[in-house]
């Protein structure tokens, strides 16, 4: 993802002070998961970064119109993701390094030393974070048939049903009672 710093000024100088922050990103796409996603729109993100005292506090939102491959047809599927952000901006890293006992959420950056702070890992993971990990173009998406390979959402090839009354003849044949199926019981009148 491209660089994204934000330039603090004046406006978050005291505790307390709030500086509205939006923008729009030219990203082409990313990749997750073995999956790659293309982001025909770019990214579009809506901040507020507020002076928490020992740091910047940087919340808002982050919303994308993502494009992949269906995990089931291999299709192209399309979702929107709409992601929170927060990340917290020291002003000076913590005196004394934290230990492994205490709260593992606890997580910052710091902020530049040119006041600025980078925002780029905020906003990666909040993209990645609302990235669904099976990717559907729809979610009664009926796949590929085994057997052919045809799209099921397409057409019906006739294998689906074939599959079906053969896993339905191996139950049968599996029964504890398929022995008893020709059992003769001499009840011809």
């Amino acid at each position: 993802m491209q660089q994204v710093k934000q330039i603090l000024d004046t406006r978050l100088a005291n505790p307390g002070d709030t500086m509205p922050v939006t923008g729009h990103l030219d990203e082409k796409g990313y990749s997750l998961g073995g999956h790659d996603f293309v982001l025909p729109d770019g990214i579009d993100y809506d901040l507020v970064l507020t002076n928490a005292g020992e740091g910047i506090l940087a919340t808002g939102m982050l919303k994308a119109h993502v494009e992949g491959t269906c995990d089931r047809c291999l299709g192209k599927a399309e979702f929107d993701v709409a992601g929170e952000v927060d990340e917290y901006y020291l002003f000076k890293a913590p005196a004394e390094p934290m230990a492994d006992d205490e709260d593992d959420d606890v997580d910052f950056a710091l902020v530049g030393d040119d006041s600025t702070i980078d925002l780029t890992d905020a906003l990666s993971s909040a993209l990645l974070m609302e990235t669904p990990f099976v990717v559907l173009c729809r979610e009664d998406c009926k796949g590929l048939c085994p057997v052919c390979g045809a799209n099921l959402n397409e057409v019906d090839c006739g294998h689906a049903a074939q599959i079906e009354a053969e896993r339905e003849q191996d139950r049968l044949d599996a029964s504890p009672f398929a022995a008893l199926r020709n059992l003769d019981l001499g009840d011809d009148e």
